[in-house]
């Protein structure tokens, strides 16, 4: 029987039914340490990579790269609004020691926090699926997006995804799971357990961020292969892909940071709930640190990994060239041989036709030679 469904003794808060302030545990996972120097590091990377996001969007000309810019712009801004929420309450409450029941005895503001940490959690991993497909429509589906689309309708996008984690994270208060504070005390989240609605909120939580990863990953390879296979043809006429190179690099990096971030948190709660064991709490703290650094790590990725940055960190390539791959000979035919062999290209057919094509000579252009005296 799910544990929402059991009465309450002595009208006792849902929130406080299963934990109950003061704990004592405390454990050095559970440290006031941690969620400091995840906020102070966290407020500014997301700060710094903002303003860069703006300054980036005003300057760019391509209607791809402006929708790219907006996801980006969507996932900072996702990215510090949870560091700033999470992260007040959890250094309030170690700064204070307040007692959650005194301050909170409806669970208005545990509520409030549980539904924080999913909607903030999901909102990642959920924007990271939506880049994806975006780019795999303007890499190998350029036709099918009209390059007139308005940038309206890519923050309706974003708008989207937001609105899906936000009713995600709101089932819990209509009965599908319940939020309920956590040890050491600090912080509010879902109740993870195998019994009743409380197994199926854990299942939807865990199995929409790893269908999100699974999703980003297969998208994002099939289009990186694409524009290997466009860098690396013969056409030298063909536009500059210079930035869709940059946005995948920048795609990719997002992608393995959220699964490694986040894939020990998620598989964590599954196991848990679909084996029956007893949570361990000392292992969701640790996981659920882990999964923070996402948050971290996220902005850097844009702020780093730009052309007007490795320009500065490299100066001596030639930036100048028309494509990224022509940096690096090497492994530009390494690529080319790869898409040739595993991908069934049809580039050595069309060299080898070229090449019959040259080495003909028209009839009209050949000269006899003077007759002899």
């Amino acid at each position: 029987m799910n544990a929402s469904g059991l009465p309450l003794a002595n009208n006792t808060p849902l929130c406080y039914s299963i934990n109950s302030p003061p704990f004592k545990y405390n454990p050095p996972i559970a440290s006031a340490y941690y969620s400091t120097i995840f906020t102070i590091l966290g407020l500014p990377s997301n700060l710094i990579a903002f303003i860069v996001l703006v300054k980036a969007f005003r300057r760019t000309n391509s209607c791809s790269r402006s929708f790219f810019l907006i996801f980006l712009g969507g996932l900072v801004v996702t990215d510090f609004m949870g560091l700033l929420v999470t992260g007040s309450i959890t250094i309030s409450f170690h700064v204070t020691k307040f007692n959650w029941r005194n301050l909170d005895p409806y669970c208005h503001f545990c509520n409030f926090m549980g539904m924080s940490m999913v909607f903030y959690g999901l909102c990642p991993l959920l924007l990271g699926a939506a880049m994806a497909v975006e780019r795999f429509i303007g890499i190998n589906r350029p036709f099918a997006r009209s390059a007139k689309m308005p940038k309206g309708r890519t923050i309706s996008m974003v708008l989207m995804v937001w609105f899906i984690a936000g009713c995600i994270a709101l089932l819990p208060l209509t009965g599908i799971g319940s939020y309920h504070i956590q040890k050491p005390g600090s912080w509010c989240f879902f109740l993870i357990s195998s019994k009743g609605n409380d197994l199926i909120f854990s299942l939807i939580f865990s199995l929409v961020g790893l269908m999100s990863i699974a999703v980003s990953f297969l998208l994002n390879t099939v289009s990186v292969v694409t524009l290997i296979k466009v860098c690396c043809g013969q056409d030298r006429s063909q536009r500059s892909r210079d930035h869709e190179v940059e946005m995948m690099v920048q795609l990719i990096l997002i992608m393995l940071i959220a699964s490694i971030c986040w894939c020990p948190l998620l598989i964590f709660i599954a196991q848990t709930v679909l084996s029956g064991a007893e949570l361990q709490i000392k292992y969701l703290l640790l996981w659920l640190r882990f999964a923070t650094w996402n948050q971290i790590l996220d902005p850097w990725i844009y702020i780093l990994f730009r052309r007007a940055v490795l320009k500065r960190i490299y100066p001596r390539f030639d930036w100048s060239r028309s494509s990224i791959m022509t940096l690096y000979p090497p492994l530009s035919n390494t690529l080319r041989r790869f898409t040739r062999s595993s991908l069934g290209s049809t580039l050595g057919s069309d060299e080898t036709g070229e090449t019959g094509k040259t080495n003909v000579i028209p009839p009209s252009s050949l000269k006899h030679p003077p007759p002899s005296p």
